[in-house]
């Protein structure tokens, strides 16, 4: 190739937003439990035929349990042109001794989620959200059933048949989106070059927003308290995010 038409190339992919990409990372803070786990009967209570043990839950630092259930996304159009949101795969959340699992994901808008079911019994999941209401009837053990999400928002599935399952879909506008670890980091990969408005949202907490600028050498450091009022009176909130 000639040197012209290398810095052709090179121009072409720069005005693409390929050389210039840099990543979006930061720290959630959490410093009090904030969800209130189920108590679920005992599978004959409600349920006959085969009987299939609830799955137990593994011993965890609650607060990395919290940390966990965050999701950090963007909004704001970028200023160069973007990939296609959805890949078309089919992202999965199983049923299995009766819970989803996982009971969170993110995707972006446009994306398939297949629901399979793993277990010795029937299972009717739906849900009511606005972004995405669905029933998929009664099916069960070894099959599955998809659904595609077209519109960003949050979407809570949970089942007819067991009232303890629930899991929660967060749909987002773009590619740039994360499941925060338990530790509370989280990174966004080559996001190109503008203004966005970086959401955290947490399903007992809320959303919480923080304008970010992503240029050609990077962007800063997020950080995200996301608070929670153990008494009525207590209203402090963290200036650095809003919630709505």
């Amino acid at each position: 190739m000639s040197p012209c038409a290398w810095a052709a190339l090179l121009a072409s992919c720069a005005s693409a937003g390929m050389l210039s990409a840099a990543d979006v990372s930061g720290t959630i803070v959490i410093e009090r439990k904030l969800t209130r786990r189920s108590v679920t009967a005992p599978a004959p209570a409600y349920q006959r035929g085969v009987a299939v043990e609830l799955g137990a839950i593994p011993a965890q630092d609650p607060l990395a349990f919290e940390r966990s259930h965050v999701v950090v996304y963007l909004e704001g159009k970028p200023s160069t042109p973007v990939a296609a949101n959805a890949s078309g795969d089919s992202v999965t959340i199983e049923q299995q001794d009766r819970q989803f699992v996982p009971d969170l994901i993110v995707v972006p808008a446009g994306s398939t989620v297949s629901f399979p079911n793993l277990d010795a019994i029937f299972h009717n999941v739906f849900s009511l959200s606005k972004p995405r209401s669905f029933d998929l009837g009664n099916y069960p053990k070894g099959q599955t059933r998809k659904i595609v999400f077209p519109t960003p928002g949050v979407v809570y599935v949970y089942c007819h048949l067991h009232p303890n399952m629930a899991a929660s879909i967060v749909i987002t506008p773009n590619q740039w989106s994360s499941k925060v670890d338990s530790d509370g980091q989280f990174r966004l990969a080559d996001v190109p070059p503008g203004k966005y408005t970086a959401v955290a949202w947490h399903k007992s907490a809320g959303f919480f927003r923080q304008t970010v600028t992503v240029t050609e050498q990077g962007a800063p450091p997020l950080h995200f308290v996301i608070p929670f009022a153990a008494d009525p009176a207590d209203k402090s909130i963290a200036k650095s995010v809003t919630a709505r």
